[in-house]
């Protein structure tokens, strides 16, 4: 295995924001970072894009301008834009019950979960109870039609609980019915072809030698507390948490590296970008880009706080969600790190787990974004990418985030 003596950094950063490039440098000489990107833009402008690293450790293979990997759950971010586009037009009700475009999920309890109860994580449908076949995450038809069949795990609407996987199947699913697009072809037909960004959902062959495999970190060592949500999993596998871990078909694990991983629509873990890609995708949002993705009724929509709770009811932590976006999370006085989101109370976007993370921030005209191969521990940020966005934030002039959100 080639080893990474020191960070050969590829990109451009601006002198105001040395800050970002140091933190990026320290990230692979002192956090164990293999390969990554980190891209931010500000008033419009691209000030820093930034690549180092080894794409793939057994070859050797250096993580270039154009290489993409994995962004787990970052890829809810462009998901949910897909919603609040056709919110935007007119074309879906929030407030409908999702019966009204998917008649078959009205099944076993859940005919009247609305629209709005699948972005913000209340709709109570965050696993699947039937046995996943190996790959059949890859299976688009497969998945929709068991979750048209799944009982909700908590009464739809009381309380927000994470859905991991299942978010994007649910909110993909509906703009499909209303478009008449998968939600790959409507991402890549209404935002990421116009905005020219690299940005897939559902990756196209010739993608494929771009890919940086996604690497796992080690498993906890004897007596290490890998936290509530992970205990759970592993303790009780029946339970939300068990089967949302267990129960995929092998993509969380080595099956997501798989081509016909990247080349399936997973719309809530599967998106295939980079640093560059995510800060793009972002930058309409926050005024900082090219074209006007959404309105600002539906710029406000989309940011603001519309669920929150002390303990999530599976992820067993503290969470804050806008409509399909994650909000500012502090966490910190956890006894567990890495469980938090610090950005500022103006901004929103999506983590990835292991670490990954693009957002908006419009006050500060701001998008950032953060991509990288070593998955992290934790539920939330590990310090990779929190040092990262901390440099951005100091470099236009935030002053603290004590408070548990940059001002």
């Amino acid at each position: 295995m080639a080893e990474l003596k020191t960070a050969q950094v590829g990109g451009i950063c601006e002198p105001a924001f040395a800050g970002v490039r140091e933190q990026f440098e320290r990230n692979f000489a002192e956090r164990g970072e293999v390969g990554a990107s980190v891209c931010l833009m500000v008033e419009g402008k691209t000030v820093v894009d930034l690549w180092a690293g080894l794409a793939e450790p057994e070859s050797g293979r250096a993580w270039t301008a154009d290489t993409v990997c994995t962004v787990w759950s970052c890829t809810k971010g462009a998901t949910a834009l897909c919603a609040h586009i056709l919110v935007d037009r007119g074309e879906l009700d929030l407030d409908a019950p999702v019966k009204k475009y998917w008649p078959e999920f009205a099944q076993n309890g859940k005919d009247a979960i609305t629209v709005r109860m699948l972005l913000n994580h209340q709709a109570a449908v965050a696993a699947v109870r039937q046995p996943v076949p190996e790959g059949g995450f890859n299976d688009w038809e497969w998945v929709t039609a068991a979750l048209a069949q799944e009982t909700p795990f908590w009464e739809p609407g009381t309380r927000n609980g994470y859905h991991a996987f299942t978010f994007g199947w649910l909110v993909g699913e509906v703009v499909r019915r209303v478009s008449g697009k998968s939600l790959g072809a409507f991402f890549r037909d209404e935002v990421a072809g116009p905005l020219g960004i690299d940005f897939q959902i559902g990756a196209t062959p010739e993608t494929e030698g771009r890919v940086a495999p996604i690497l796992f970190p080690a498993p906890p060592a004897a007596g290490e507390d890998p936290g509530a949500f992970y205990t759970r999993a592993l303790t009780d596998p029946t339970s939300v948490q068990g089967l949302i871990v267990l129960n995929n078909g092998g993509w969380f694990g080595p099956g997501c590296n798989a081509p016909e991983a990247h080349a399936a629509e997973v719309p809530a873990a599967g998106g295939l970008t980079n640093a560059r890609g995510l800060a793009g995708m972002y930058a309409p949002l926050a005024g900082s880009g090219p074209g006007r993705l959404l309105s600002e009724e539906g710029l406000s929509r989309a940011a603001a706080v519309s669920s929150a709770t002390a303990v999530d009811a599976v992820l067993l932590a503290p969470t804050r969600f806008s409509l399909g976006y994650a909000t500012s999370m502090d966490n910190r006085r956890r006894a567990l790190p890495n469980d938090s989101i610090l950005i500022s109370e103006d901004a929103f976007g999506h983590p990835g787990v292991g670490g990954s993370i693009g957002f908006a921030d419009p006050k500060r005209r701001m998008s950032f974004g953060y991509a990288m191969n070593q998955l992290g521990t934790g539920l939330g940020l590990n310090p990779r990418g929190q040092s990262l966005i901390d440099a951005a934030y100091l470099a236009v002039g935030a002053t603290s985030n004590a408070g548990g959100s940059w001002v």
